[in-house]
């Protein structure tokens, strides 16, 4: 079984469709000790497929044929590197965000925002306005134990993983608990009524036009998928909280197509909004910890008896299971606690993918959860949830034993014809396009993102 047949079936499509996917494929793209060249492509393939099966049901044609192309992908998968806002090229990573050695192995931290770096020093006991941070968070780091730090950091609210062999990650609970579910978790939570989609026309075909998505996501997965979505027609409403802060260039790469709103959901008035929202949502996508949004009434029942037949997409780093599920994570983390950056790597000196492919990987499969549930809600009713981790991508990443590895390649590619530029309330854009295509689909975004919180919370 291929890695698309693989991802195809984990969304429940029927398995003759994957006939309409091809590729092109590009030796020496996203090179890695890990299937990531692969893995990658067919998470983009399931994503196209699962809207040229949409368009088909929309259109009462036949599904249209889909191609992937790895140089696209592997464009589409570095798009914040390729990211320039009228020529400046983003910061990526923060200065405390990345390796550290400690007394007895490694530790990866994570600090792009204000307030993870907060928490990290004052987990460390190191004073913001202590000389060079860098240095100084070296030393103390240098004397501890990497699960020690790890432990700490967690406790304090901060980010921080020990390097782990995956021998120790599949020994872990979590590690354990993460084999135990499927790619894809897919439900069907009550016997609510069919909301069949109008018949579609024009030119590109639409697959999600019509669709009202609240896009309650942060940090690559997440956008990624609901980015997707807005390019496939839907209309995607992103909130925020007003106190959680956005890295502007982030908001810039991952917000494309969409709208971006705040309304802090502990007001009368910010609840007040979301529910005349949400009483006009089809979609709902959330990439918080699980059970972190259950408190505004935003668990897949609360959401279910409130707006039957929506379709609930849950994210989460580590998965809605074991003992670490109500943990924070991000991509880099997540490849240092399963191993993949000792794979990637050594145990002497940890290594990373060539992309964050967890990220983007597993924003691709929710784009096509999301799109699959669409599908079959038309034809069955029902309230619809998938959940997916980054953990759990991780997880089929390093099964290598149905799918073969891939090898490093020094071949390298250009990714210029898959780069587009255009002006924007934030400056001259270049950005990356998407990879996601089929016959008569579109090939770029309707709209550039606006500021960050700025537009109205209400539906176009």
């Amino acid at each position: 079984m291929t890695r698309t047949d693989f991802a195809w079936a984990a969304l429940g499509g029927d398995p003759a469709l994957v006939s309409r996917i091809s590729a092109v494929a590009r030796e020496g793209v996203l090179p890695a000790r890990l299937p990531v060249r692969g893995t990658a492509r067919a998470c983009v393939a399931v994503c196209a497929l699962a809207g040229a099966e949409l368009t088909a049901g929309r259109t009462g044609g036949k599904v249209p044929e889909v191609r992937v192309d790895d140089e696209a992908v592997a464009t589409a998968f570095h798009s914040e590197r390729h990211l320039r806002v009228d020529g400046r090229e983003p910061v990526n990573f923060a200065p405390l965000s990345r390796f550290w050695r400690t007394a007895d192995g490694w530790v990866r931290t994570h600090a792009n925002y204000p307030h993870h770096q907060k928490r990290l020093l004052g987990a460390l006991g190191v004073p913001e306005g202590r000389g060079s941070l860098t240095e100084v968070v070296a030393e103390v780091l240098a004397e501890r134990s990497a699960i020690e730090v790890e432990e700490t950091v967690y406790a304090a609210g901060g980010l921080a993983i020990a390097l782990r062999t995956p021998g120790r990650w599949a020994a872990h609970p979590q590690g354990r608990a993460i084999a135990a579910h499927p790619l894809v978790t897919r439900e069907r939570l009550d016997t609510a009524p069919v909301r069949p989609l109008v018949p579609l026309a024009g030119d590109p075909l639409l697959p999600a036009a019509g669709v009202r998505v609240l896009d309650l996501t942060r940090v690559i997965a997440g956008p990624v998928a609901t980015r997707t979505l807005a390019l496939l027609g839907a209309d995607v409403l992103r909130i925020d909280s007003p106190r959680l802060p956005e890295i502007d260039d982030q908001h810039a790469d991952l917000d494309f197509g969409k709208r971006s709103a705040t309304l802090d959901l502990s007001a009368r008035g910010g609840r007040s909004t979301f529910e005349e929202l949400l009483a006009e949502a089809d979609v709902v996508v959330t990439g918080y910890r699980p059970g972190a949004l259950d408190r505004f009434g935003l668990s897949p029942g609360a959401l279910a008896e409130r707006r039957p037949g929506l379709v609930v997409a849950q994210l989460s780093a580590w998965g809605a299971y074991g003992p670490w599920s109500g943990r924070r994570g991000f991509d880099s983390l997540v490849q240092v606690a399963t191993g993949i950056a000792e794979i990637e790597g050594s145990a002497e000196r940890p290594g990373a993918l060539p992309a964050q492919a967890l990220d983007h990987g597993t924003g691709y499969l929710l784009a096509a959860a999301v799109l699959r549930s669409l599908t079959e809600q038309a034809r069955e009713g029902g309230t619809r949830l998938v959940r997916l981790a980054l953990a759990r991508t991780a997880a089929w990443l390093m099964d290598g034993s149905a799918h073969g590895d891939e090898e490093p390649a020094d071949t390298s590619y250009e990714p210029g014809p898959w780069l587009a530029e255009t002006d924007s309330d934030l400056g001259r854009l270049r950005y990356a396009r998407s990879p996601v295509s089929f016959a008569g689909g579109p090939f770029d975004w309707a709209r550039p993102p606006g500021r960050w919180g700025t537009d109205r919370a209400r539906w176009a």
